[in-house]
């Protein structure tokens, strides 16, 4: 008979050793979520600087632009006032269209951990094997 070292250990010793190691795989797997999210923090972080610059320079343009189409308004004959109805309302129409798609975009599920959620379903399953 081989001998084995579980052999000689009591029920409530290996569920002892179950348990810190479950302790322990549980620690690691919250020390792997934080690092995965503070990874993906710092990618979308990264992106606001290029994206307000950028906003704002094409928010000089489009008013620039939405100046000249008024002007064009006005000298195709349409009254002052209601050249700039039609602008404003035309500008605000594809503002609202745009800011819908950006924050469909901008899903919490893009900043979910997935390679820490696939490891942990993993654990759990080799936890579920091993109490069997």
């Amino acid at each position: 008979m081989p001998s084995d070292s579980n052999t000689n250990r009591s029920l409530p010793e290996l569920f002892s050793n179950l348990v810190g190691q479950l302790s322990t795989l549980f620690r690691k797997e919250v020390q792997l979520a934080r690092a995965e999210m503070g990874e993906k923090f710092g990618q979308m972080a990264g992106a606001f600087a290029p994206l307000g610059a950028g906003g704002a320079l094409l928010l000089g343009a489009l008013i620039m632009l939405l100046l000249a189409l008024e002007s064009l308004l006005v000298s195709f004959g349409l009254a002052v006032g209601w050249s700039r109805l039609v602008v404003g309302v035309v500008a605000a129409l594809a503002g609202y269209g745009l800011l819908r798609s950006g924050l469909a975009q901008m899903k919490m599920s893009n900043l979910i951990p997935e390679r820490t959620a696939e490891q942990i379903s993993r654990d759990a399953q080799v936890a579920k094997e091993q109490v069997r």
